[in-house]
């Protein structure tokens, strides 16, 4: 039992430690991540349809 309290000890001591982003950065990196991942999608999906009407064409 005394290893679970110093891991949770040491646990909150690290957690101290960590700088957290603020609600500007935090919004600004999601939005990053949003555009970036419809920046993908978008590019696969045109890929897909192209690659599949080459499929149909040829087969």
């Amino acid at each position: 039992m005394e290893k679970i309290s110093q891991f949770l000890k040491e646990v909150r001591q690290e957690v101290r430690k960590v700088t957290w982003p603020t609600k500007e950065e935090t919004f600004r990196y999601s939005l990053m991540v949003i555009i970036a991942s419809l920046i993908v999608a978008g590019y696969l999906g045109g890929v897909d349809f192209v690659v599949k009407n080459l499929l149909e064409r040829f087969i």
